[in-house]
């Protein structure tokens, strides 16, 4: 991976780690972290060059490397968790994509500039509060530590994404209309986010992570305060949600995806520089 973040402390005696009843679902749960984050950095790195401007173009390339060093971060515990000597090269570059455990917002093409920053801010709303969770309270002192490590980024992209969300919402009325168009699009994905399913169910038993329902309430309330400010309404979709990304069941734009970013190593296995 070109991101440079390491998980320097590897040293840290974590009992999880090699708890062997854990394993399949902390495997997964990690897995869960580590796609999230690759997936999303990858669709955001697509705007690398074709940026609106210069400023915007540098801040989107440098969301997208913190986002790929926090995949290297967790995939590469999830490795040490699976005890089969995978690395985190290995478990991105060289799964299928019924292996991917991203929840299906990610993986949606990039769209325009609006659909770009409304998933943004919808996603760094919820890792906002996942990751400040994992870093104050998670009983696994080598997610803590990764945790505390990606949410000083991630502040910074929740800050940025909510900034121009309100200024390209609040702004003109073309700019409005297709900002509106991008919260229609993305919300019935975003319900993804907080479904629960056995594996988080197993890793809140253990201390791990948390309810994902518990952290519902206080994502609406920025979420809510957000596009309240930037005048957009959330479209009423009876609450239906998207499902089945966290199970491995994802939308064809995964494919495509992974067939451009695995490229390199399923042409060349092994190829490093």
């Amino acid at each position: 991976m070109a991101a440079e973040t390491t998980f320097a402390d590897a040293e840290v005696v974590d009992p999880f780690v090699a708890d062997e009843a854990l394993r399949p679902a902390f495997f997964e749960w990690l897995c869960r972290m580590g796609d999230n984050a690759l997936i999303l950095g990858h669709r955001t790195s697509e705007w690398c060059g074709h940026g609106p401007v210069l400023e915007e173009d540098i801040a989107l390339a440098n969301t997208a490397l913190d986002l790929i060093g926090h995949t290297q971060m967790w995939l590469g515990l999830a490795g040490e968790v699976e005890g089969k000597e995978r690395s985190a090269d290995d478990l991105a570059y060289l799964r299928d994509a019924m292996k991917f455990r991203n929840v299906l917002l990610v993986e949606l093409p990039r769209g325009d500039m609006a659909v770009t920053i409304m998933r943004e801010f919808l996603f760094d709303a919820y890792h906002h509060l996942l990751l400040s969770w994992l870093a104050e309270n998670s009983k696994s002192p080598r997610v803590s530590e990764i945790a505390a490590k990606a949410l000083k980024e991630v502040s910074y992209h929740l800050d940025r994404a909510s900034d121009i969300a309100v200024r390209l919402g609040d702004g003109t009325a073309e700019s409005h209309d297709r900002m509106q168009a991008a919260l229609e699009l993305l919300w019935p994905y975003a319900g993804e986010l907080f479904a629960g399913d056995e594996v988080d169910s197993v890793l809140q038993e253990a201390g791990i992570a948390p309810d994902l329902t518990s952290l519902r309430e206080k994502w609406n309330e920025r979420v809510h305060d957000v596009l309240d400010e930037a005048t957009l309404k959330i479209p009423d979709t009876g609450g239906y949600t998207h499902l089945g990304g966290k199970q491995g069941r994802h939308t064809e734009h995964l494919g495509f995806l992974l067939a451009e970013m695995q490229f390199l190593q399923r042409a060349y296995p092994g190829a490093t520089w």
